[in-house]
C-alpha cells in the first residue's frame, strides 16, 4: 500500500494549491512536507505552468500545530541532522518569502510554534472565526526554529512579540486581526470560497507587477528607508517601460478590463 503523500498539489485556474495533507497528525511539519512545498513552489514558479497566484492550506480541523516531533526526537542525537532540519524548514519559508508568486495563507483551527511560522513566512492571511494562533515554544523548554523569532517581531511589535514568546498564550481570531497577525477572519464555512476568491482576483493581476510590488516590500524591511526609496526608483524606471504598463494604461484609457500576458 502506498502512503499518502503529506503534501497535496492542484491547479484551480490561474491558482496553484498546496495542501497540507496530514490532518492526522494536524498537518505538523516534517523534512517531507517542506520538501513538498518547496517543490511545488518550483513548478508552480515556472512560467509554463500558467500559475499567477498561490494558495496554502490545509486539510483537517487545523492548518498546523508546528513541527513533527517524532522525527525531531529521531534526530537530537545527532547534531549534524538536527541541525539540517532547522537550516532546511528555514530554506523552504525563505522560498515563500522570496517568491515572485504571491502567496495567500487560508488558516483554521490552529497555527501553533512551526504552523504559526509557516503561516507568517505567506504575504497575505485568511483565517477562520475559530483560528487561533501561538508560540508555546516557552512552555516546553523550546525556541522558535524556523524564524518566528524574528518574523512574529516585524508583524506585531517588539513588546507584543516578547509577550507572546513569553506567555506561549494563542491569540484568538479577531485579536490576530487587530494585531496586523492576519488579513481577513471569515467563519469557517466560507474560508474556502473567500481565499480562492481574493487569489483568482490576483491571478487577473500583472504577475510582473505583483512580484515586483512584493520585492519592494519585502527588500525595502531590511533596508534604511533612503535605500529602499532608491531601490524603489530603479526598478519603477524600468517598469514604466514594460508591456504591462503599456496594456494597463490602454485598458484604462478604454475603461476595460486589462489581459496581461506577464
Amino acid at each position: 500500500m502506498t502512503a499518502a503523500l503529506p503534501v497535496a498539489t492542484s491547479r484551480a485556474g490561474a491558482v496553484g494549491v498546496i495542501e497540507l495533507a496530514r490532518p492526522d497528525k494536524f498537518n505538523c511539519l516534517s523534512m517531507a512536507v517542506h520538501s513538498a512545498i518547496e517543490a511545488a513552489i518550483d513548478e508552480f514558479e515556472r512560467p509554463a505552468s500558467g500559475v499567477r497566484a498561490v494558495l496554502i492550506r490545509a486539510q483537517g480541523k487545523h492548518f498546523c500545530t508546528g513541527a513533527d516531533l517524532d522525527e525531531v526526537k529521531s534526530l537530537r542525537s545527532d547534531a549534524a541532522k538536527i541541525e539540517h532540519f532547522i537550516r532546511h524548514g528555514h530554506r523552504v519559508l525563505q522560498r515563500l518569502e522570496a517568491s515572485p508568486l504571491p502567496v495567500v495563507a487560508a488558516c483554521q483551527g490552529l497555527a501553533l510554534a512551526g504552523g504559526s511560522e509557516l503561516m507568517l513566512a505567506c504575504d497575505v492571511i485568511f483565517a477562520s472565526s475559530d483560528f487561533k494562533v501561538g508560540d508555546q515554544h516557552a512552555q516546553y523548554g523550546l525556541v522558535p526554529g524556523w524564524g518566528g523569532s524574528q518574523r512574529f517581531p516585524r508583524v506585531v511589535g517588539l513588546r507584543r512579540a516578547m509577550d507572546l514568546f513569553f506567555s506561549a498564550r494563542w491569540l484568538d481570531a479577531p485579536t490576530a486581526l487587530q494585531w496586523g497577525v492576519v488579513n481577513y477572519v471569515v467563519e469557517p464555512d466560507k474560508l474556502a470560497e473567500a481565499s480562492m476568491a481574493y487569489c483568482t482576483q490576483l491571478a487577473a493581476r500583472s504577475r510582473v507587477g505583483l512580484a515586483t510590488m512584493k520585492r519592494l516590500a519585502r527588500e525595502g524591511l531590511d533596508r534604511p528607508l533612503a535605500g529602499g526609496l532608491e531601490l524603489e526608483q530603479q526598478i519603477i524606471s524600468r517598469e514604466l517601460l514594460s508591456d504591462d504598463v503599456s496594456e494597463g494604461l490602454a485598458a484604462f484609457e478604454a475603461r476595460r478590463p486589462p489581459v496581461f500576458k506577464s
